[in-house]
């Protein structure tokens, strides 16, 4: 997903490519969702917002042209530079909803790893249990191994 002022610094030929080529997955995306393999069906949203960015960008350069005005002087432009400029400033880092995502999970992954012991990134093996042999006994239960059910109740009648 491409930030307006991503899109802003594009060349011309790279911006027409990257409609096509949005395009492109935007196809492929519905051919997924009618097929049924699509995992993650919010990414045709994105793909029509990325689409419709790109080409508001394009109108926005045909109209400066025939305007004669220059590309600085477009207001888009200008409030991205601005923008940009300002968390330059400030120090943010901004980032897309795809990377701000990847890091959270990453997060409670770390979390989830950190309350189970183990160290980041490691994973357990398959059938693999932290629990060492008998530690599902239950507290005071005094039978032995294999005893019958029946035993206890005939007990429970004396």
């Amino acid at each position: 997903m491409a930030t307006a002022a991503e899109i802003a610094g594009l060349d011309p030929e790279e911006l027409v490519s990257r409609i096509d080529e949005t395009r492109r997955e935007l196809f492929n995306l519905r051919f997924q969702l009618a097929t049924g393999q699509l995992d993650d069906p919010t990414r045709l949203k994105y793909a029509r917002k990325d689409i419709a960015r790109l080409l508001t960008e394009l109108r926005a350069r045909e109209i400066a042209e025939a305007e004669g005005l220059d590309l600085e002087e477009l207001p888009a432009h200008l409030a991205a530079a601005r923008q940009q400029a300002a968390d330059e400033a400030s120090g943010i880092v901004r980032t897309s909803l795809d990377d701000r995502r990847a890091r959270r999970r990453a997060e409670r992954e770390a979390a989830r790893a950190e309350a189970d012991g183990d160290e980041p990134g490691e994973t357990d093996e398959p059938g693999a249990d932290d629990t060492a042999p008998g530690d599902d006994e239950v507290p005071g239960d005094t039978r032995a191994e294999g005893a019958d059910v029946a035993d206890d109740v005939e007990d429970e009648d004396r």
